[in-house]
């Protein structure tokens, strides 16, 4: 397996945890520095008398080590993981020291348990639902007079609302368990007010606030599937463990990308992950507290042999990874030829679930550009669509990145702009939106 530096970059927990690791990927700053088939691991002299140990799983990527740093991964393993792939020759092939064994083999222990089936208490779980649904329908009156006073009152007052306006409402929304909707009235009061595209940007959000209310209400009606993606934009939930008992989807999965956002204590993870042999996109959506370590398993540019389990959807796109089987050299994918193509591949997924605000787009042929004020990612058709804002620097990478010739990119729509998070040349797939703080 071949990593780069841009994906060790990516793994860093901040720019200067990766300056620290590259100033100890030295020969000279390590006592040892071994290999096995399964982890490499070395002894970093710190400032006490006993050396750092350090561990790295390089089949599916972890890291262990013996220093107080509460980042994750330190700069111990971040400097080892450079030295690796900067002069492996020079790790000699040993036996497992026990640290590095009993590490290696708890985590196997861990990712092959079986979960144990615990009875349920049907009568206190229908008592709880029966709870939760009067909660929902007495939200939905509430929002639906909400609405029709903003309609009634006139949208073009919307951007002297004061912040507390959106966030009270979505905090009712909140305690009615409807933490889906709760979302998309804080994306209003998010919007950008100055621009002048906030009216369209304002009319899509309630537009779909106000679709998911009236389908809520017909909710029995519609197809199995239909239902669940509505229950669960309000709020509901799907249990991760009941999902690993079903079977997974096997393929080999290349992984294109991954975004952070951070909310009061929480960090929201999205890996963006598609299949070889399925040509299918998978979300692999994780949360973890400020204070947990970051999920670096999944190392974009690398491709996983694995079965991924689909949430239940009219269209399935978030997933979980069940079984992990290996790990592969990234390998191009199939890419739409222009953005007519692309724009009816996206109008069949909303058909079957028009709430996506996230849609993964794999695209040859194009090039990145300047348009007045905007970037723009332009295709062999002269069809174009606009960046996000705020992306210059990442636009400036792919320009260089090109050397204007026509590109084969990873691009993420998000609502009516797009985000390119990498792309390939020479074969190699590089990674973008790589600034950290």
């Amino acid at each position: 397996m071949d990593w780069t530096e841009e994906q060790i970059f990516a793994l860093a927990p901040d720019s200067s945890s990766f300056k620290s690791g590259k100033d100890l990927a030295k020969l000279d700053k390590w006592l040892s520095f071994c290999q096995s088939e399964r982890a490499i691991w070395g002894e970093c002299q710190g400032s006490g008398k006993v050396p750092y140990q350090t561990a790295i799983d390089i089949s599916n990527i972890a890291f262990k080590c013996s220093c107080p740093s509460k980042k994750f991964p330190c700069k111990h393993s971040i400097g080892l993981f450079l030295l690796y792939i900067r002069q492996k020759n020079h790790f000699t092939n040993q036996e497992e020291p026990t640290f590095v064994a009993e590490w290696l083999n708890k985590r196997i222990s861990k990712l092959q348990q079986k979960v144990e089936n615990k009875p349920v208490d049907e009568k206190a779980q229908a008592k709880r639902i029966d709870a939760r649904l009067k909660k929902v329908s007495a939200g939905i009156e509430e929002l639906e007079l909400w609405l029709r006073d903003l309609v009634r009152n006139g949208l073009i007052h919307a951007p002297n609302k004061p912040p507390n306006f959106w966030e009270h409402t979505a905090a009712r929304m909140t305690d009615a368990q409807m933490g889906g909707v709760a979302s998309m009235i804080r994306n209003i009061g998010e919007l950008n007010f100055f621009s002048n595209k906030w009216q369209s940007q304002l009319l899509e959000i309630l537009s779909r606030i106000y679709l998911l209310c009236e389908g809520y209400k017909r909710v029995e009606q519609l197809p199995d599937n239909l239902q669940i993606d509505l229950k669960s934009l309000m709020g509901w939930t799907q249990s991760q463990e009941e999902l690993k008992q079903q079977e997974g989807v096997r393929d080999t999965w290349l992984i294109l990308g991954k975004q952070e956002e951070t909310e009061q204590n929480l960090i929201a993870q999205r890996n963006w992950l598609y299949g070889l042999q399925t040509h299918h996109h998978a979300l692999i959506l994780n949360f973890l507290h400020l204070s947990q370590p970051k999920d670096v398993s999944l190392l974009v540019g690398t491709a996983i042999e694995a079965d991924i389990v689909f949430y239940p959807s009219n269209y399935p796109l978030r997933a979980i990874v069940k079984n992990r089987i290996g790990t592969k050299n990234m390998i191009a994918p199939i890419f739409f030829k222009n953005w007519s193509e692309v724009t009816q591949n996206q109008t069949d997924i909303l058909a079957k679930n028009p709430w996506l605000d996230r849609l993964p787009i794999l695209i040859s042929g194009v090039r990145p550009m300047r348009l007045d004020e905007d970037w723009i990612i332009k295709d062999t058709n002269n069809q174009y669509v606009k960046v996000s804002p705020y992306k210059d620097t990442v636009m400036w990478q792919l320009l260089a990145g090109s050397g204007g010739k026509p590109l084969e990119m990873f691009v993420l729509k998000e609502n009516d702009t797009y985000t390119p998070l990498g792309y390939w040349h020479n074969h190699k797939y590089h990674l973008l939106n790589l600034t950290k703080e």
